[in-house]
Parts: structure tokens; sequence; C-alpha cells
């Protein structure tokens, strides 16, 4: 537990933004304080009937976290009138917007727009351009970089109207996501994704880097179009993150206590870098307060971690169907993820697995197994939770919208959500 206790604390010293990506009640834990919170929590949840949080063993010792409950990690940061039954039940009268409606107006052309941007000399190059521009995707990134764009420009002056430069950077993180999606799927030979086959396994892996690159440098031009140093600068480090959280990706750590450092620095850089810093571009184009900026990038790191560790579980508890891509599919890389490192905890013999990069015969099937009978899957979920609290938390000290509401409601629906 000693060794535990030491990741911890050198976290914070930990190299680029690693130390940033992680919340702050993960920063500032106390080694007494954390077993206090957990014992009230635990009382808490006992005197409503529940069951308290189970807490991972690489968390236990002298340092202890504890989890909050799914339902309970909102209430506290809806601003909101509330009434009481005679049965003493609260009920808000506030009903929180859904982001998806929200955000559709400021949406509406978004892929149109995108193979707009596309126009290639080669029709076979167009063609893979769009290939995963057809309308089907999530729109998860721009959806949060227009609900954040309408935020803060009503916390700055009251007007929640995207500026057209703001709707750009939505278009740019999208297409910044999809370049990565078809540079990954090279780099792990995969042979579907959204339901369908990859741009690599329909017309080869050497087309398929030359479209990834060439959807980057429709990007970048489009960055450029906008006009402004700091937006260029903010979002090309996201390029450069997205570089470095693939070879992150491809190593490995030896030491055990570090592997989930290393975890979660590769998170960040490969999936929250990307939120993060495209709602911290729009916020600097809403206002030139670096308050505000700096909620919009904790907002979108937090809520970008939290989304990927609940991909993770999904790899795990989701069917082929269902993700639109095949499940197990980081075991098969040999990759291990947050429910793989939590299983560790209470099957050891995982980590030799994980060196090896589970090459061989059995492994993936064994090491399923682990993850599946221990808690790994519910103390990632947990984790997740922790982010997307933090993520409430620097959200809610934006003035109160609809917008502002709609990204406290997209904390819980990634959480909640199946695909």
């Amino acid at each position: 537990m000693a060794a535990a206790a030491a990741l911890w604390r050198r976290w914070p010293g930990c190299c680029c933004h690693c130390a940033q990506a992680l919340p702050g009640p993960w920063r500032s834990l106390a080694w007494a304080g954390g077993r206090k919170r957990a014992a009230e929590e635990e009382e808490a949840a006992a005197a409503e009937g529940g069951k308290a949080p189970q807490t991972s063993d690489f968390l236990k010792g002298s340092l202890s976290l504890s989890f909050p409950r799914k339902h309970s990690i909102f209430s506290r940061f809806h601003h909101t009138t509330v009434r009481t039954h005679s049965c003493g039940k609260v009920v808000s009268d506030e009903k929180y917007r859904d982001p998806f409606k929200l955000g559709r107006k400021d949406l509406k052309n978004l892929y149109e727009d995108i193979r707009k941007e596309l126009q290639a000399s080669t029709t076979e190059l167009r063609e893979m351009c769009e290939y995963y521009f057809d309308g089907k995707g999530k729109a998860f990134r721009p959806m949060i970089v227009v609900l954040m764009a309408r935020a803060c420009n009503f916390h700055h002056n009251s007007s929640g109207e995207v500026q057209a430069n703001q709707r750009s950077i939505a278009v740019i993180a999208e297409m910044i996501h999809t370049a990565s999606l078809v540079h990954d799927d090279v780099i792990d030979d995969a042979n579907s994704r959204r339901g369908k086959m990859t741009v690599n396994q329909v017309w080869g892996e050497r087309k398929a880097v030359l479209a990834g690159d060439f959807i980057l440098a429709v990007a970048s031009v489009a960055l450029a179009r906008i006009g402004n140093a700091t937006i260029v600068s903010v979002l090309t480090q996201v390029i450069e993150d997205l570089v470095r959280g693939e070879f992150l990706q491809l190593g490995s750590k030896e030491n055990e206590n570090e592997r989930f450092a290393h975890y979660l620095e590769k998170t960040f850089k490969k999936t929250a870098s990307l939120i993060a810093n495209s709602c911290k571009a729009v916020s600097i184009l809403a206002c030139p307060d670096p308050k505000v900026h700096e909620i919009a990038y904790q907002y979108g790191k937090n809520i970008g971690i939290a989304f990927q560790l609940i991909d993770d579980v999904l790899d795990f508890t989701s069917c082929s169907q269902q993700l639109g891509k095949p499940t197990s599919a980081d075991l098969k890389l040999g990759i291990a993820t947050g429910p793989v490192l939590f299983a560790c905890q209470q099957f050891p013999e995982i980590n030799a697995m994980i060196m090896r990069r589970f090459s061989l015969p059995g492994d993936i099937q064994r090491a399923q197994e682990y993850v599946l009978q221990s808690g790994g899957i519910q103390q990632t979920t947990y984790l997740a939770q922790r982010y997307c609290h933090e993520a409430v938390r620097e959200i809610s000290k934006l003035r109160p919208s609809p917008e502002r509401d709609a990204l406290v409601q997209l904390a819980e629906i990634v959480l909640s959500r199946d695909k």
C-alpha cells in the first residue's frame, strides 16, 4: 500500500497536462479525511437502505477514496426552486433541457458542411473522406462545443447565439475526431466502425492513412480561416496530444502502481484533450475572462475522461451490435483499460497477462472472466462518476442558462449511455 500511496503523491508532478487531467477530488485526497468521508457515506447509504459502494484495493490502505452513487452527484449542483410534498420527498420545479434538442439547431447541416470542406480532386479520395460523415455518428463533440459556446456567450453578455467562428470550431472538432478514428483503425487493423467496414478494410491501409491526413489538413485550413492565433494554438495542441496519446497506448508500464497513471494520461490525450480544448476555444471567442476559459476547459476535460471510462466499461458489457464495433477490442489489442486494472487488485495473475499483452492462448478469455467476476466494471463506473461530478461542479460556475443546464444533464447521459 505504500507503493499505491507513493503513486498518488507523485501524480501532480507528472508530465504535460496529466496532473490537470485528474479532477480536484483526486488531487486533494487526505489520508484520514478519505477514511472519514467513506465512513460517512456508508452510514448515509445504510440509512437510505442502499448499499455502500465498494472501494478498490488499489485505493485502500492509507489512502482511501469513496465513490458517490450516480443519482446523488448531480442534485447538489442544480440551481432550482424546490417544493416538499407531505411525505417529505423533494421535487424540483426545473425540467432539464435535452442537450441533443438544444444543440440540434446549431448542428443542422453539420455533415453537409463538412463534406463541402472536403472537396477533393479525385472521386476516390472524396468518397473515402466522406465515408464516416454520413450523418449516422453521435456528433457528441460538436454538440458539447455549441452548447458550451452558447453557455459562455450568455454568461458574458446574455447573448445565447452561436458565432460563426464558434460553429466552425464544432465542425473542426468533428473533423479532427474522425481523422483520428481513420488512423486508429489502421493502427489497430480494425474491420468495423459504426456498424460498417472501416476505411482501411474497404480501400486498404495506405489510402486510409492518406485519407486521415487529408481530413486533418482540411481541418487545419478551416482553423486558419478563423484568423485567431490563440485559437490555432489551442486546437493544434489537440493534434499533438492525439499522437502522444497513441504512443502511450502502444507502450506499457512494468510497475503495477504506475499503470493507472499511464492509463489516465493516455485517456486524457487520446479522448479528453479534443473536448477540453474545443470548449476552451469557443470560450475564448465568447469572452476575454481567463476564469471562463478555465471553466470550459475543465468541464470538457472531465466529461471527456468520463466518456472514455464508460466506453471502456461498455467494451466488456455491451454487444457488438450495440457498439457498432467488436467488443473486448482493447484486450485483443493487448491494451489494459480501467476495468482490467481494477480487477488486478482481486486477481493479481492478470499482471502477467498485461505484461505479455494478452498474447498467450486463453489470456483474453480469462481476463474477461476476471473482470466480470471482480468489481472492476463497477469501480471504473464510480471513477467516471467522480469525473462527471467535477465537470458539473465546474460548469455550475457559469450563469444559469438552458445550455448550461443541458451540459449538466449531459454528464448524466454520459454515465447512462449503452453505446
